[in-house]
């Protein structure tokens, strides 16, 4: 299985977006929104994890 390892052009794009939203936070303000990013991450992986157990 080949897994791409690069954003697409509408991920890029989006990355530069929250750039820019989080180039005015705070350092406390920044902290929350990489620990709220890292807990949806693992939701992530979670429901991956249990979908693939359903096949």
């Amino acid at each position: 299985m080949d897994i791409p390892m690069e954003l697409n052009l509408e991920q890029k794009f989006n990355l530069k977006l929250y750039e820019e939203q989080v180039k005015g936070l705070s350092q406390e303000e920044s902290q929350k929104f990489l620990l709220e990013v890292l807990r949806q991450l693992m939701v992530k992986d979670n429901m991956i994890k249990h979908l693939l157990q359903q096949l």
